[in-house]
């Protein structure tokens, strides 16, 4: 990978139709046909002594709704009382009450985060927040900050190397709402750990060489070359975290190199190194950031970091501050 020369080696300090479609037709003009029915016109003087049935057909009448002719039975007795249709209003109602079904809680809305100690001295944070998809958060960790997004159903996981012994996490929305969570890291004094925290497109990096490598060879480790976290927990080499996925001028951004010191199978040197690229973003401007310390289980260390870029006439090159953080010294194990 080709990589311009450095320029400058110095050091710096989240809606029935009720019609319904019948017409009601009860036969009001039917009489007539009734009449021819039911038996012959006779002179005044005749009478009527008997009448013989001959078919069970022989008597019919007409149904009071549809109008059409039905057949009545000799033995049938038609009710002496008109029939009366009950309204509505008669029938009685059951003092029964009806099932009500029982209000919903709502959408939980809850921000939550669970921390759990992972290889590599790591810290596995899951985070959930199902009505905050997509927004943006600030997370802090023992002197370290930077800024995410949320996934857009509002979860999230995130791996961070550990930076104190018994971790705590505070997760920080723009809307006020937040969450914390801990855990003990009981690997953390195996390693030894640098971290280099910036705001913005200031365009520095954090690099590593690791008992002498040359840039981009084996033992480089940098953005671009991370390291492998199971090569680091058999103590063979480190490797680097970057954190903060966001771009702007206002976002939060940090790497953190971390080597197996406790275990390593190598002695020598790990040369330490910030370097800040020349861009159109930082040329001609004063630039900041934050390096983090923490070497044998003591203190965390903190330095500061202004710097004034050189003009937009240098864009590609590199600045190269060899003396900002001290190399590690590792002893075989």
């Amino acid at each position: 990978m080709p990589r311009k020369q450095p320029l400058i080696m110095a050091g710096a300090t989240l809606t029935v139709a009720l019609s319904i479609g019948y017409v009601m037709q009860f036969g009001l003009g039917a009489p007539s046909a009734a009449k021819a029915n039911i038996a012959q016109e006779l002179p005044l003087e005749q009478q009527v002594t008997d009448i013989t049935v001959t078919s069970s057909t022989a008597l019919r009448g007409f149904d009071a709704l549809s109008g059409l002719p039905v057949d009545i039975d000799a033995d049938t007795h038609l009710p002496e009382a008109p029939v009366v249709l009950a309204a509505a209003k008669d029938i009685p109602v059951s003092d029964t009450i009806l099932p009500v079904e029982t209000a919903s809680s709502g959408f939980d809305c809850e921000v939550s985060m669970t921390a759990t100690a992972i290889a590599g001295a790591m810290v596995e944070l899951d985070i959930s927040a199902p009505c905050l998809g997509t927004e943006p958060f600030i997370m802090h960790h023992n002197g370290l900050m930077f800024s995410d997004i949320l996934q857009p159903d509002g979860e999230l996981s995130l791996q961070i190397p550990a930076l104190s012994q018994q971790a705590v996490f505070i997760i920080a929305f723009n809307n006020g709402e937040g969450a914390v969570a801990q855990t003990n890291v009981a690997s953390l004094p195996f390693y030894e750990r640098v971290a280099l925290q910036w705001k913005g497109d200031s365009g520095v990096q954090l690099h590593a060489h690791e008992f002498g490598a040359s840039y981009f060879s084996a033992g480089h480790v940098w953005q671009a070359a991370a390291g492998d976290l199971r090569q680091a927990a058999r103590g063979e080499s480190g490797f680097l975290r970057a954190l903060g996925s966001e771009r702007g001028a206002d976002t939060l951004h940090a790497e953190i190199y971390s080597y197996p010191a406790a275990t390593s199978g190598k002695a020598g040197i790990v040369g330490l190194s910030v370097e800040v690229e020349v861009t159109q973003e930082n040329c001609g401007r004063e630039i900041e950031a934050q390096t983090l310390e923490l070497r044998h289980s003591a203190e965390m260390r903190v330095r500061d970091l202004s710097l004034t870029m050189p003009s937009c006439d240098a864009v590609g090159e590199f600045l190269v501050l060899k003396n900002l953080i001290e190399d590690l010294t590792i002893a075989s194990k």
